[in-house]
């Protein structure tokens, strides 16, 4: 079972024999059907079903000799209707198989971000057509989560929110600059993180983490597309997955200044998730890119 399938609301889908019965019904009937020819003659095919509004599960694979239809692997998916980033994106193959990650030098995190690509087929289709560009303009980033918290807010003014925004914005182009060799923007960061540190280490003496750090976007565990965010929520809605009446919460969330729509069941959310208060939990980050024609 994959981890994160109880994310769009099919926790009850423990045993292979239920897997094996739901996966033929995603064959049997797909709502989309992407098809590459490969060019050592291999046709591949990625096949999509909704269980619900612009989520589902996709399921990859190839066709044999008697054009039947061979199973390779699936994964959840939760599609996003929001650009997160326009940063410079590369695509990459995954070793063990046929699907692809897409890394993105995303300044405002403070780390490569990778995530799993939900179109591989579209992107392999462009990479074998000379006459269609495979570069990315943006990417649009979803994510499922099996386990997630609901936080109070952080108490901002509106001066300090306009104080918030000039300041990541001028960070995001010190950074910038400092990967470009600029010696004078990396003496300046340097300064920054000391007095970040100096003024983190007298206020935690008083005040509990979660009001200092508004939010944040780092790597957990071993898989490198998996990620602990806490971000603001911005919007709540409540879905249900039409194939087996869970509900799901889809929370678009504002982490570092970054864009993403989150998936979790209403099982797995501890708290009531409202506008305005933020969410907190480990996410599996998915993505869709476009590509510029």
């Amino acid at each position: 079972m994959h981890k994160f399938l109880r994310a769009v609301g099919f926790s009850e889908y423990r045993k292979k024999k239920d897997i094996r019965e739901l996966l033929a019904r995603v064959q049997n009937h797909p709502d989309e059907v992407q098809v590459v020819q490969m060019p050592d003659g291999e046709t591949r095919q990625q096949l999509y079903a909704e269980a619900g509004s612009g989520f589902g599960i996709s399921v990859c694979g190839e066709l044999d000799e008697k054009d039947e239809f061979e199973r390779e692997y699936y994964f959840p998916f939760l599609r996003s209707t929001c650009i997160s980033t326009q940063a410079p994106c590369q695509v990459q193959r995954h070793a063990e198989k046929e699907s692809y990650a897409g890394i993105c030098e995303e300044y405002r995190i403070g780390v490569s971000l990778i995530f799993y690509l939900q179109n591989g087929i579209e992107y392999v289709k462009r990479l074998h057509d000379p006459y269609r560009s495979i570069r990315i303009s943006s990417v649009m980033l979803s994510a499922l989560s099996v386990s997630g918290k609901i936080l109070l807010p952080v108490q901002k003014t509106k001066k300090q929110r306009e104080r918030l925004k000039v300041a990541t914005t001028n960070r995001t182009n010190l950074l910038e600059a400092a990967r470009r060799g600029d010696s004078e923007a990396m003496e300046s960061l340097a300064m920054e993180d000391m007095d970040l540190y100096t003024s983190i280490s007298d206020r935690v003496r008083q005040e509990d983490v979660y009001s200092i750090v508004d939010s944040c976007f780092m790597p957990y565990g071993v898989e490198c597309d998996q990620y602990s965010i806490l971000g603001e929520i911005l919007e709540v809605e409540k879905i249900r997955n039409q194939w087996t009446n869970e509900e799901i919460y889809v929370l678009i969330v504002e982490c570092s200044d970054l864009m993403l729509q989150v998936a979790v069941n209403t099982k797995d959310l501890l708290g009531e998730p409202q506008a305005g208060r933020r969410f907190k939990g480990p996410v599996w980050v998915q993505g869709q890119v476009n590509f510029q024609d």
